[in-house]
């Protein structure tokens, strides 16, 4: 026992106390007496014990006393010492085999024992229950020893369950219910940053901490067996161009392989890869045959398709590691999701439209090319081993976390904080609020861009005349660019005269302006609008005596037009003019548009009709999905046998109608019940069908998302969702609903732009 002493009088001492208060109700006299006479004796021995010990120590002394005193030699006496030897008997070995009971191995039951509540004791508390179980033990009741050697031994068995195996036991319905509780705290672990006071002095953030970048791999070569041919024999490429080789090889059944500027821009790059031996070899693109590379990228996409369940699990949990390390980001004591941590790899550029540069190679980005941003007091981004990054910078008024230059156009990318963040909410809600006050004095700007149209000053005019159809229209500014250095695209400062038809009459109605020229991304903007006479009167005077290829508004640029928005309002761009008259068409549309006796599909069909007349105003166009035909398709098939089962639903009803007037029975009207609610399912289910099919069909070339996410304040949808009773998530998926969460939270149904 010597071990053992390692506790204070006082904790010693308890176990003797309680023992003695306990002797004087419950012993039988000559016990008692006994026990009275051996109190100084196991006094001394209890002074020098561990607490534990000495609970066990009493124990194996109370049970030779009792073997003394009755000595019927029964089997259940025998019985009893048994088992008190057997549960004692690693009473004197190691202090460290004690620490692993007292740690939940195999514990004694009063360790656990808990009281009525579902509260475990103190030991101090437990000492004198434990008395108490001793002493029923004194009355020798073998079935309550079987059954609190079960209990014992059943709890051990859990005890140490939970101690080595905690995994498994979270598999189970623990894990479960710990994932519903989880759900149901989200919303209040959710940060609700807009309740919090913003930065005023232009600082984004005071501290910010992330892993960097995720670089792409590196070049995989091709198999031996998988050639490039050229003039119709197998040509040996280095890694440099058979790499470049292979980024055209999967692009090859693409309609961009098939454009002359294409093939010109991916040739000359592709030359700049080469060795001087394959340059003198592979002067004709026309002679080159990537056809077998190209099956053999088929084949791996296919088996990509056809991976077993247990491989595809492999790559998730990869792909999750690899999130959770490069796509969170600590920023004011905040953890952030970051939006695209990953580097995009090396490949030809597409462009948009007719795009001169497309084919050219995107070269990859290495650590030498990387920008760092992050606070000074962080743990600083690793560059990977042997290489280091371009600059470390601390820069706390912008919100980018990395950046680097494309060798394309020059342009310098970023990575950024996820639509979620504080910073992009933020910056969201700054945008709305800005075109919210834009109202406020939209009459008077009005008002003033009309009396310009009478200045006696060209330039004056010419600002005028384009700030109405910026106003009107919902054009962009146009931003001044280098000849040849990307698409012919133009804004309305950038307008040409070859790019507008003035017509005195059209189509029934008076001063038709005719536009037709490519706008962002390529996108052609054609639109034929009637405009007030003053405004036509003007046009015919900035065209006169220009050629075609002149500008509309020679004395107007950007900044000029900018610097004029500026005086009118703070913070005033032609953007927020694109902003503040998207949102107000998108209110008015919906109340005209939505009707309150419709069911949802109906009011989502509004809705979107509603959107769509934004995204209109604002030219979001796009192709028409390549599988947009087969999917109309199938959605029409499913639709007829929609309807044939209506009418067979029908022909059940009518059926059941009629055999209930001859039955007249309670069996006969619950079945012409039945096949009611049948029929009015079957036609809601059409209906919903067919609300589909419009709303496809309208929408085919209607890019709907762009404007939903970037000029419409997401207060108005969520407003007019709250109002008439349609889930939000019908308007906003989940990862549009992290985004716009402030938005959620902040809205009522009244809420006005």
């Amino acid at each position: 026992m010597s071990a053992d002493r390692v506790y204070s009088d006082s904790q010693m001492e308890v176990g003797p106390r309680a023992n003695s208060d306990h002797h004087k109700h419950k012993h039988k006299d000559k016990e008692h007496r006994h026990k009275d006479h051996k109190k100084d004796k196991d006094h001394e021995k209890f002074k020098y014990a561990n607490n534990d010990y000495g609970d066990f120590s009493e124990k194996k002394h109370k049970d030779k006393e009792k073997m003394r005193f009755k000595e019927d030699g029964s089997d259940k006496h025998k019985h009893k010492e048994k088992r008190k030897e057997e549960k004692f008997k690693f009473v004197g070995l190691d202090v460290k085999v004690k620490k692993e009971q007292e740690n939940g191995f195999a514990s004694p039951h009063r360790i656990k024992t808990e009281d009525d509540n579902g509260f475990y004791r103190s030991p101090k508390h437990d000492k004198s229950l434990k008395r108490e179980h001793d002493d029923d033990d004194s009355e020798f009741k073998p079935k309550k020893i079987k059954i609190e050697n079960d209990k014992k031994a059943k709890k051990r068995k859990q005890e140490g369950e939970e101690d080595i195996k905690p995994k498994k036991k979270q598999k189970g319905k623990d894990a479960e219910g710990d994932g519903k509780k989880k759900a149901k705290k989200e919303p209040e672990q959710k940060w609700k940053w807009w309740e919090e006071e913003r930065y005023t002095d232009g600082q984004k953030w005071k501290f910010l901490e992330h892993k960097g970048p995720l670089f792409a791999p590196p070049y995989d070569p091709l198999p031996s067996n998988v050639n490039f041919y050229y003039d119709g024999k197998p040509f040996k490429l280095s890694l440099e161009a058979e790499e470049v080789a292979t980024f055209y090889a999967k692009m090859l059944d693409h309609e961009y392989t098939t454009k002359e500027i294409f093939q010109k821009n991916f040739f000359k790059d592709w030359r700049k890869e080469m060795t001087p031996e394959e340059k003198s070899v592979i002067t004709d693109l026309k002679k080159c045959d990537f056809t077998e590379m190209s099956q053999y990228f088929k084949a791996q996409s296919e088996a990509k398709k056809q991976m077993s369940k247990e491989e595809k699990q492999k790559i998730k949990e990869e792909n999750e590691r690899i999130l959770q390390e490069y796509g969170f980001c600590i920023m004011d004591n905040h953890k952030e999701r970051i939006a695209n941590f990953r580097i995009e790899p090396p490949g030809l550029f597409r462009g948009r439209g007719d795009h001169p540069k497309m084919g050219m190679l995107k070269r990859r980005i290495r650590p030498e090319d990387v920008i760092i941003n992050c606070s000074k007091d962080s743990k600083h981004p690793k560059p990977p081993p042997g290489t280091k990054w371009k600059e470390v910078r601390h820069d706390n008024k912008v919100t980018w976390l990395v950046s680097w230059t494309e060798n394309i156009q020059g342009s310098i990318k970023y990575i950024m904080l996820n639509p979620s963040s504080r910073i992009k909410g933020e910056k969201d809600w700054q945008k709305y609020e800005t075109a919210r006050r834009l109202k406020k004095c939209v009459e008077r700007i009005r008002n003033q861009y009309r009396e310009d149209w009478k200045s006696k000053e060209m330039r004056i005019r010419q600002r005028s005349v384009a700030l109405y159809f910026i106003d009107k229209l919902a054009l962009r500014a146009g931003n001044e660019k280098e000849e040849g250095e990307t698409a012919d695209t133009v804004g309305c400062c950038s307008l040409r005269v070859e790019h507008i038809k003035l017509h005195p009459e059209k189509d029934g109605q008076e001063y038709v302006v005719e536009f037709d020229f490519l706008g962002k991304d390529s996108i052609r903007y054609y639109n034929k609008v009637p405009v007030e006479k003053r405004v036509f009167k003007n046009l015919q005077l900035f065209m006169e005596n220009k050629q075609s290829e002149d500008d509309l508004f020679d004395r107007l640029n950007t900044s000029i037009l900018n610097k004029h928005l500026q005086e009118l309002m703070d913070g005033l761009t032609a953007k927020v003019f694109r902003t503040y008259n998207a949102s107000i068409t998108l209110q008015q549309q919906l109340k005209e548009l939505t009707n309150p006796e419709e069911n949802v599909p109906a009011k989502i069909l509004s809705y979107n009709r509603a959107n769509r007349a934004v995204a209109i105003l604002c030219n979001h166009q796009r192709a028409p999905p390549k599988t947009f035909e087969k999917s109309m398709q199938n959605l029409q098939s499913k639709i007829d046998a929609k309807r044939d089962q209506l009418s067979e639903a029908k022909r059940e009803l009518k059926s059941a109608k009629a055999d209930a007037k001859v039955r007249r029975d309670e069996k006969s009207k619950k079945a012409v019940e039945s096949k009611k609610k049948a029929v009015q399912r079957i036609e809601e289910q059409l209906m919903k069908l067919e609300v589909q099919a419009t709303d496809r069909e309208e929408n085919k070339q209607i890019a709907l998302g762009t404007s939903k996410l970037n000029y419409l304040d997401p207060r108005i949808s969520v407003a007019w969702c709250k109002k008439w009773g349609v889930p939000i998530e019908k308007i906003y998926n989940k990862t549009q609903r992290e985004k716009f969460a402030w938005a959620i939270d902040m809205a009522d149904e009244d809420y006005e732009f």
